[in-house]
């Protein structure tokens, strides 16, 4: 059973997402160590890129910060090999977009993956019927490609799930990422997993918008995880702060109602 498989063995998952560098790649760490004390099954990691399509202004905010600070490719997989060396365990996984990965060279960047220890990528840009461009290249060094679903997927819910692996990233609603209501949320999400459920073994975790636990709660009644990103951010833009306790203590109240 791989990592990422674990993750989601006998419970319900808690994904938790930060910028790598925001706003130092030495804080991410410390960063990271603290989600994982918390009870956190996976953390999604986001290279910093100029333009993240699907984020809004709270990640947006925090590729800028990283940026700002110089950090790239290079450097978040040397971080991402010290947090492994340091004793984390949990499954990692890339979010970025995929010029980043080509600009990077598909190869190179796959196997430096496995070299440091990522476990899965997530590439938001990368519309399904595309996916061959970096899938066998994925598989070569042992690197999940994550699906994600939209809402409005519908007829192209089965064919994502049937080649989906690692986890399905069902989207929560329509837009980019950042704190939602829960009107905001789409109301057909508990169908679409039902739907996925008949296809696949995959597990499903539902992101994008989710930031309270009571959000969080509601959402894994049906899937099998929740993903948490803005809410995450937000504390670490705060800097006025005690921010890894306030990290801990947050995933710490998500995990608990899982």
């Amino acid at each position: 059973m791989n990592r990422i498989q674990n993750a989601f063995k006998d419970k319900k998952a808690f994904i938790a997402f930060l910028t790598a560098g925001d706003p130092t790649l030495d804080q991410t760490k410390r960063y990271i160590h603290k989600i994982t004390e918390a009870g956190a099954s996976l953390i999604e990691i986001g290279i910093p890129f100029s333009d993240p399509i699907a984020e809004g202004p709270t990640i947006q905010n925090a590729n800028v910060r990283a940026l700002k600070n110089d950090v790239h490719t290079d450097n978040v997989m040397a971080m991402v090999k010290e947090v492994r060396e340091e004793g984390i365990d949990i499954p990692l996984c890339f979010m970025t977009y995929l010029n980043v990965v080509f600009h990077y060279g598909y190869d190179a960047f796959f196997k430096k993956c496995q070299e440091v220890g990522i476990d899965g990528i997530i590439i938001p840009d990368l519309p399904y019927e595309e996916a061959k461009e970096v899938s066998g290249v994925c598989t070569q060094y042992g690197v999940s490609l994550i699906s994600m679903i939209a809402p409005t997927s519908k007829e192209r819910v089965k064919m994502i799930a049937q080649e989906a692996e690692g986890f399905i990233y069902l989207v929560s609603s329509m837009g980019v990422t950042g704190t939602r209501s829960n009107a905001a949320f789409a109301l057909n999400l508990p169908d679409i997993v039902e739907s996925i459920k008949e296809i696949t073994q995959t597990p499903v975790a539902v992101g994008f918008g989710i930031h309270n636990p009571e959000q969080a709660k509601e959402m894994a009644s049906f899937a099998d995880g929740v993903i948490v990103g803005s809410g995450i951010v937000n504390i670490i833009a705060n800097q006025d702060q005690d921010v890894e306790n306030a990290i801990y203590d947050y995933v710490k109240d998500m995990c608990v109602v899982l």
